[in-house]
């Protein structure tokens, strides 16, 4: 059976329009994106059989991750082992790191010399993790971050989406969902220690402070993407009485959600958060969630692979900003 559009635009993580534009070669799509399709488009034998490529030698890539029941790093680390699978030319190996723990991260990275060729993690932002990998990256090992940036440190590139933009976004729609007249909002944050949550509380701060200085946030909470802490920290918020949105920068979600339909405040409340998840899903359908801004974490984790092996190889691949979808109950992507 013929390699479909669907199937080529699913796995590009862009619109079957975008592929169609890109197969027909007509214009209104980036280079890059042009570049990533057609790469898909060969690799599902949409132009006929794929012969094989002349072995190489295999890559190794390492992956750091934070562990715990957050869905979307759930998710973020199968398609990380899924797409290396695909791939003859690596082999990758998966760390979780409990908690949000800097000297057990740095631990780890200090521990990965002379073992790897290449390692893309989601770190924390700290002197102690920073300097962990720039002696990673000093003992020839290449370096990408994902998900949350670290600029100062020696790397190779970063992937993930622009984390400040993703801020501005969860104020505008807290702006434009909210009726006019004054409101109190919560902010919960994962952990300031990434960079991303920090510039994502700094986006949705500029934003709400320019556009909408009727909307006051009046209580932050820093939950270790815990949903047992977001849960106790909702049912605090509610016992207020005042706040009429929440805006969750990372996980966390179900245990908002509970709360919420515990006080029966789930149809009174604004709520933004973050990551298309089955939970997510299902906080969308029944309405507790208004909008999810979403990342691909297929596409991130294909990107770091290729930013990763290309590197090693000795030839540079731009970095790649995903870009930042929001989803509705009416707008809900299929599996």
């Amino acid at each position: 059976m013929r390699t479909t559009v669907s199937q080529i635009a699913r796995e590009a993580g862009v619109s079957s329009a975008t592929v169609d534009r890109v197969l027909n070669d007509r214009d209104g799509v980036r280079p890059r994106t042009r570049d990533i399709v057609m790469q898909v488009a060969r690799k599902l034998g949409y132009f006929g059989p794929v012969d094989a490529a002349p072995a190489t030698q295999s890559v190794r890539l390492d992956f750091v991750l934070p562990a715990g029941s957050n869905s979307f790093m759930r998710t973020l680390k199968t398609h990380l082992m899924q797409e290396s699978h695909a791939r003859d030319d690596v082999t990758a190996t998966l760390h979780e790191i409990e908690g949000f723990d800097p000297e057990r991260l740095s631990a780890k990275l200090f521990e990965l010399r002379q073992r790897t060729d290449a390692v893309g993690l989601v770190a924390l932002d700290h002197p102690q993790v920073r300097e962990a990998i720039n002696a990673l990256a000093a003992s020839g090992v290449r370096i990408g971050t994902l998900v949350s940036d670290i600029p100062t440190v020696d790397k190779v590139g970063y992937v993930g989406v622009d984390n400040r933009a993703a801020g501005r976004l969860a104020g505008l729609l807290l702006g434009r969902f909210l009726p006019p007249g004054q409101h109190r909002v919560a902010v919960f944050v994962g952990s300031l220690a990434y960079r991303g949550h920090e510039e994502r509380e700094m986006g949705v701060r500029s934003i709400l402070s320019e556009e909408f200085p009727e909307i006051r946030i009046v209580g932050t909470a820093e939950v270790s993407d815990d949903r047992d802490r977001a849960y106790a920290e909702t049912m605090q918020l509610l016992e207020r009485g005042d706040i009429s949105g929440i805006y969750n920068i990372g996980s966390g979600n179900q245990g908002i959600a509970r709360a919420l339909r515990e006080a029966r405040k789930e149809r009174d409340m604004v709520f933004i958060g973050h990551d298309l998840t089955d939970a997510t899903r299902l906080m969308l359908l029944d309405r507790t969630m208004d909008a999810v801004i979403d990342q691909n974490p297929r596409v991130e984790a294909r990107e770091i692979i290729r930013l990763l092996a290309s590197s090693v190889r000795g030839t540079v691949e731009p970095e790649y900003l995903p870009r930042l979808q929001v989803v509705f109950k009416e707008n809900i992507p299929s599996n």
